[in-house]
C-alpha cells in the first residue's frame, strides 16, 4: 500500500511539507531561543525564592569540586535547557501516538497553540516560576515534533522519504540558527526602559524575546488551522497503546527500530553535549565574545540547512540511508577529534564543518530509517519514541559534558565525544537495509 495521502496527488503535498517545516523550525526555536539569555535571566531573577535557592546550591557545590564561579552559570543552563527536553522526552510519544489515532492535524492545532500560550506566559513572567511553568508548557507543547515528523511520513513514499526526512532535518538547522539570533537581538529591546510602570503587569526584559516569538508561534497555528489537509487516512490509524514515555522505550519494537534507536540515542547524546559547550570551548580557549560564538553557531547551523535541505536528498536515494548515516557518524567523530586539537580559529572551523557535514548527513536518514521500519499505522508511535529517545539524550548529555569540560577540560571531553560517537557508527552499520517496494 503506499504511504501517500490523497493531498499528495496536487499541490497540497508540498504546501503540507512547508507547514511541517515551519511548525519544527518554531519548535527548534522555542528550544534553542534561551540560550544566550542564561546569565542575562539568571542576574534578573536572581532575587527571586525559588532562583535563589537554586544558585546558592549551585555555588555550594562549585565550591565544593573547586570548579570556580563559572559553574554556577554553566550548571543553570543545563538545568534549565535540559527541563525543555526532558519535557520533550515525556510527550513525544504521547503526541505520536494520540495522532495515530486521532489524526496530525488535530493535534498539531492543539500543541501550536499551546506553543504560542507558553510564549505569551513567558512575555508576562515578572516572577521566575512564571518563566519556569512557561518553559513547561513550551517543553509539552514541543513534543509535536514527533507528529509533523509522522505526517511527512505520510505524504511521502518509502522511496522519496529521506528527501522528506531532509526537509524536517533543514528545520532543526534553521531552528538552531535563528532561535538564538532571535533570543541575542531582541533581548537587547527592554520594554521596561521606556516604560517602567509595565512592570506590574509581569513584562519583563526578555518580553520582546517571547512576544516576537509568539508571533511567529501564531502564525503557524493560523497556517496549520487554514491550510493543513489531515495527512492520515483513515484505514492507517491504529489504537491508542501504553502513553507512557517510559513503557513507549521498553516495550518490545522490531529489532531493525530498536537497533536504530540505540544508534540514535548514542549518538545524539554525544553530539547534544558537544553543542551544549561548543560556546564555552570558544570563550576559554580562543577567548571569543558572545558575537563570535554566534557566528560559530551560525556557520553550523548553515552548513546543516545545506546538507539536510539538498545533498542529503540527493545522495539517499543513490546510496541509502544505512550507508549516508554510517559515513555521517564518521565524519562527525573525525570533526570532534579536530575541534579536540585545534589550536587556531582556522583549524577550529574545520572541525565544526565535519561535525556539521557528517550530522546533516545522519540525522534525516536515521529518521528515515525508523519510518521506513515501522508499518504505516505505526508511524506516529514510531516516530514519537525515536524523537523521544533523542530528547533524553538532549536532557542527559549537556549536564553530564558541562561536569566534564570544567573539571577535565575541552580536549579530554572532546575525544569522548568521538569516540561514543564512533560506537555510533559502528551500531549504524550493523543496521539492516530497509525494503522499499
Amino acid at each position: 500500500m503506499s504511504n501517500e495521502s490523497p493531498q499528495s496527488e496536487s499541490g497540497g503535498k508540498s504546501l503540507s511539507l512547508g507547514i511541517i517545516f515551519l511548525t519544527i523550525f518554531i519548535d527548534l526555536v522555542g528550544f534553542s531561543i534561551i540560550f544566550p539569555l542564561f546569565p542575562a535571566i539568571l542576574e534578573h531573577y536572581g532575587q527571586s525564592g525559588l532562583l535563589l535557592s537554586l544558585t546558592e546550591s549551585l555555588d555550594e557545590f562549585s565550591a565544593a569540586t573547586g570548579a570556580g564561579e563559572r559553574f554556577t552559570p554553566v550548571l543553570f543552563g543545563g538545568i534549565l535547557g535540559s527541563l525543555y527536553a526532558i519535557l520533550q522526552f515525556f510527550f513525544a510519544p504521547i503526541w505520536g501516538t494520540l495522532s495515530d489515532r486521532k489524526g496530525r492535524r488535530p493535534i498539531l492545532l492543539i500543541t501550536t497553540l499551546g506553543v504560542f500560550a507558553s510564549y505569551v506566559i513567558w512575555g508576562f513572567s515578572g516572577s521566575f516560576l512564571l518563566l519556569v511553568i512557561a518553559r513547561i508548557i513550551g517543553g509539552c507543547m514541543s513534543g509535536n515534533i514527533s507528529v509533523a515528523t509522522a505526517a511527512v511520513a505520510d505524504i511521502t513514499t518509502k522511496k522519496n522519504r529521506s528527501k522528506g526526512m531532509g526537509i524536517v532535518g533543514a528545520a532543526f538547522g534553521l531552528g538552531f540558527i535563528i532561535g538564538p539570533a532571535i533570543g541575542g537581538f531582541f533581548s537587547q529591546f527592554n520594554l521596561l526602559e521606556s516604560h517602567p510602570n509595565w512592570a506590574q503587569y509581569g513584562i519583563n526584559p526578555f518580553s520582546m524575546v517571547a512576544f516576537i516569538a509568539s508571533g511567529l508561534a501564531l502564525l503557524n497555528f493560523v497556517w496549520v488551522k487554514a491550510r493543513f489537509a489531515e495527512s492520515l487516512s483513515d484505514e492507517n490509524r491504529g489504537k491508542i497503546e501504553t502513553r507512557n514515555p517510559i513503557a513507549r522505550l521498553t516495550q518490545k519494537m522490531s529489532p531493525s527500530i530498536a537497533k536504530t534507536n540505540l544508534t540514535y540515542f548514542v549518538f545524539m547524546f554525544a553530539f547534544a553535549g558537544m553543542e551544549f559547550t561548543l560556546t564555552f570551548l570558544g570563550a576559554s580557549r580562543f577567548g571569543f565574545t558572545a558575537t563570535e560564538n554566534a557566528w560559530m553557531m551560525v556557520f553550523v547551523g548553515f552548513v546543516l540547512v545545506i546538507v539536510q535541505g539538498g545533498l542529503v536528498r540527493r545522495l539517499a536515494p543513490k546510496l541509502g540511508e544505512k550507508r549516508v548515516a554510517t559515513s555521517g557518524l564518521g565524519l562527525v567523530a573525525i570533526g570532534l577529534s579536530i575541534l579536540a586539537i585545534a589550536e587556531s580559529v582556522s583549524t577550529l572551523y574545520i572541525g565544526l564543518g565535519f561535525m556539521a557535514f557528517g550530522i546533516g548527513l545522519c540525522s534525516p536518514t536515521l529518521t528515515s530509517l525508523v519510518s521506513l521500519f515501522a508499518s504505516e499505522s505505526e508511524q506516529g508511535k514510531a516516530l514519537g519514541a525515536f524523537r523521544a529517545i533523542g530528547s533524553l539524550a538532549r536532557a542527559m548529555g549537556p549536564i553530564l559534558a558541562s561536569f566534564l569540560f570544567w573539571w577535565y577540560g575541552s580536549t579530554p571531553l572532546y575525544f569522548v565525544g568521538a569516540v561514543i560517537t564512533i560506537v555510533a557508527m559502528l551500531l549504524c552499520s550493523r543496521l539492516p537495509n530497509p525494503v522499499k517496494s
